[in-house]
C-alpha cells in the first residue's frame, strides 16, 4: 500500500522516537521488553490486539462450571464459526476470548494449516501449554551432521541464557543428568502417579537407551524471592490455566516480564497496533522505525528507534518482514537470498497410542498436575541410524478409568459423587508423539497479491505440509511405544493417527532462519539480520530447525541473549 494512502499521522518525530521498539508482547516479546528496559532503554512495545491486565482481565478465572452459561462447552454456532480455533485443545467457553476468531482474521490455506493465534497483550503466553525443556547439543549439531540444516550457534552459547531465563520464569523439574535433555535451574518437581512409575520402571528395565522423566514445566511449585518480587505465587494445580492464572502460578508475559519492564519506567505499551512494515533508510543502511495501523481508527503512525525486535510470533513476523519493501529490498526486508518465508517447519503430533493397565485398583489420583511423564529422544542421537531424519519425544499419562464412568453411571447427588471417587479396576494410558519435522524450502508462507485484510495488510498464504519422513517417524513411534507399553503389562494397545494438520501443534518455526551466510539465511548467530543490523528476530521465525523439545524456553533464551548483545552494540555505537 502506498504510504500516502495510509493517512500518515506522525505527530512529530521526537514524540514518537524511542531507543527500542518491540513488535509483539507474547513470550519472546515480553522478554525483549524486560531485558531492554532493565538496561535503561526507552522501549515501545507494539501489540496488535487489546490490552489484558494481569488478574483484572481474566473474567472466567474463578468461575465454577455451573456459573458458565454452557458449563464450559462451546455453542454450536461458536464452534461452527471457528473451525480452526475449535481444533485447539485450549479453546472452550471459558477461554475463547483469548483466541483469534477465524472470521475476523482470515488467511489463505494453500494446503491445510491450522493457524492458532492470540491477539492481545501477552499473546499466546496466556494460553500456552507451559512445557519447557532445554535443547541439548544434539539439536544444534545433528542437523548439520545429517545435512538438512546448519545452526550458527551451539548449546554452550545458549546454556547461560537458559539459566538466566529459568531462574526468572520458574521451572519445575528433576535433575535427571541426561546428555539428551540437559538439566536446568529447577524448582520442586511434580510427581508421577503409581501406574506412570510402573511404566517408567518397565521401560528402564527393558531399554538401556531410553529414559522416562517427570516433565518440566513453567509452574511455580516452590516460589523463590525473584518470583515473589514479581507478585506471583504458588501454582494451585487447578488445571484451568488457559483462563489466565490470578496466582501467577504459571509464567506469562502479563504476570511476569511486562510488569517487570513497566516497573523500570522505561516501557511504553501500545495495544491495538498492527505493524504494517519496517521502515528502511537506504542512506543509513538500517531500519529507522515501523509503520503502525491503529486497529480502531485505521490511522497510520510511524514510530522510530535505534533497534527493532520483531517478536510477532513466527508467521506474523514473516508477514511483516515480507511486507517491509523498499527500493533496496523489493522482496522483503533483508531478503536478497529470496529465502524469507521459506523453510517453515513445525512439530508433528499426529501419532497417539491408547491402552489400559490393570493392577492398581487400590490407587487413585489426587490433584491436577500440569505436566506428564516424558521420554526424551532416543533416535538418531549419536549417529544417523534410522531410515528417517530427526527424532521424536514421547509423553504419556495414566488416569483412573473410574473418572470416565460418570458419563455412563446411574445416580444423582452425594451417592453419585462418592461412587465416582471409588477406585476402578483399570487405568487409561495415553501416549503421544512430539516429533521434529525437517525444514524444506517448499514449505513456505507468502503474501497474497490481491487479497487484503480490513487494515490493508496482504493476507498470508500458507503452503506447509507433512513429508514421507514424518510418516516413517510416526510408524516407528507406534512400534516402539506399543512395545514399551506391552512390556509394562498394558492391554488393549491401540495406535492411531489423530488426523492433525500442520499448525495445530502451535509450534510453527522458520522463515527467517539463522545462519552464517547471508546467501543461505536471514539472521546471524546473534539473531541479527545480516543485511539490516539493527533489526533482530527472536521468536520462532528465527529457528533453523525444530528439535524435539517444546520451543518456548529456547525462544526466551535467544531473546535475552540477543537483547543483551544489542545493548552492548548500541554502547559501542555499532548500531
Amino acid at each position: 500500500m502506498p504510504a500516502d494512502s495510509l493517512h500518515i499521522n506522525t505527530k512529530g518525530v521526537e514524540r514518537n522516537t524511542f531507543d527500542a521498539i518491540v513488535i509483539g508482547s507474547g513470550i519472546s516479546g515480553g522478554w525483549a521488553a524486560k531485558e531492554l528496559c532493565e538496561k535503561g532503554l526507552k522501549t515501545l512495545v507494539l501489540e496488535r490486539g487489546r490490552d489484558v491486565k494481569h488478574i483484572k482481565d481474566y473474567p472466567t478465572t474463578s468461575m465454577n462450571p455451573w456459573e458458565l452459561a454452557h458449563r464450559g462447552q462451546l455453542t454450536t454456532t461458536l464452534a461452527k464459526e471457528n473451525p480452526i480455533a475449535n481444533r485447539c485443545y485450549a479453546f472452550d467457553e471459558a477461554t475463547q476470548h483469548f483466541f483469534v476468531k477465524d472470521k475476523e482474521h482470515p488467511y489463505i490455506q494453500e494446503k491445510p494449516f491450522d493457524w492458532i493465534r492470540g491477539y492481545q497483550v501477552g499473546g499466546k503466553s496466556l494460553i500456552w501449554a507451559r512445557q519447557t525443556q532445554r535443547w541439548s547439543r544434539f539439536e544444534f549439531e545433528n542437523p548439520a551432521r545429517d545435512g538438512y540444516a546448519a545452526w550458527p550457534i551451539g548449546y554452550k552459547d545458549l546454556a547461560p541464557w537458559y539459566s538466566h531465563v529459568e531462574k526468572f520464569v520458574g521451572i519445575s523439574g528433576n535433575k535427571d543428568g541426561l546428555e539428551t535433555l540437559p538439566d536446568g535451574e529447577f524448582l520442586e518437581p511434580w510427581q508421577m502417579n503409581c501406574p506412570e512409575k510402573h511404566i517408567q520402571q518397565a521401560i528402564h528395565t527393558n531399554y538401556k537407551d531410553r529414559n522416562v522423566i517427570q516433565g518440566r514445566c513453567a509452574h511455580l511449585t516452590s516460589p523463590q524471592q525473584v518470583h515473589l518480587d514479581q507478585g506471583r505465587g504458588k501454582c494451585q494445580a487447578r488445571n484451568i490455566c488457559y483462563r489466565g492464572c490470578p496466582f501467577g502460578g504459571y509464567f506469562s508475559s502479563n504476570s511476569s516480564t511486562l510488569p517487570w519492564a513497566e516497573k523500570t519506567g522505561n516501557l511504553t505499551l501500545r495495544p491495538f497496533s498492527v505493524v504494517h512494515s519496517i521502515i528502511y533508510d537506504e542512506q543509513k543502511e538500517k531500519a529507522t522505525g515501523v509503520r503502525v495501523i491503529d486497529t480502531n481508527t485505521g490511522l497510520a503512525t510511524e514510530y522510530f528507534a535505534k533497534i527493532i525486535f520483531v517478536n510477532a510470533a513466527c508467521l506474523n513476523t514473516n508477514l511483516i518482514l515480507l511486507n517491509s519493501v523498499s527500493n533496496r529490498f523489493q522482496n522483503g526486508l533483508g531478503n536478497d537470498s529470496g529465502l524469507l518465508g521459506k523453510y517453515i517447519a513445525f512439530h508433528d503430533y499426529r501419532a497417539n497410542i491408547g491402552a489400559t493397565l490393570e493392577g492398581f485398583a487400590d490407587k487413585t489420583e489426587y490433584g491436577r498436575r500440569p505436566t506428564a511423564a516424558m521420554i526424551p529422544n532416543f533416535r538418531n542421537v549419536y549417529k544417523h541410524e534410522m531410515d528417517f531424519y530427526g527424532g521424536y519425544m514421547m509423553h504419556y499419562t495414566a488416569s483412573p478409568i473410574s473418572w470416565q464412568r460418570g458419563f455412563s453411571m446411574d445416580g444423582v447427588g452425594a451417592s453419585y459423587k462418592n461412587n465416582l471417587t471409588e477406585p476402578g479396576a483399570d487405568w487409561s494410558i495415553y501416549m503421544m508423539i512430539q516429533a521434529e519435522t525437517i525444514p524444506q524450502e517448499k514449505n513456505h508462507v507468502r503474501l497474497s497479491k490481491d487479497q487484503k485484510d480490513q487494515w490493508g495488510m496482504p493476507l498470508l498464504i500458507t503452503a506447509v505440509d507433512y513429508a514421507e519422513n514424518d510418516n516413517k517417524k510416526m510408524k516407528d513411534f507406534w512400534e516402539q511405544g506399543s512395545a514399551m507399553l506391552e512390556k509394562a503389562g498394558c492391554k488393549n494397545i491401540n495406535p492411531y493417527d489423530n488426523g492433525r494438520v500442520p499448525g495445530n501443534d502451535i509450534h510453527e518455526m522458520g522463515g527467517v532462519r539463522m545462519g552464517k551466510d547471508a546467501k543461505t539465511s536471514l539472521l546471524n548467530g546473534n539473531s541479527q539480520m545480516h543485511l539490516c543490523k539493527n533489526v533482530f528476530v527472536t521468536d520462532g521465525a528465527g529457528m533453523v530447525s525444530t528439535g524435539n523439545q517444546n520451543p518456548s524456553l529456547t525462544y526466551m533464551a535467544l531473546t535475552a541473549r540477543a537483547a543483551n548483545f544489542a545493548v552492548s552494540e548500541l554502547k559501542k555505537q555499532n548500531l
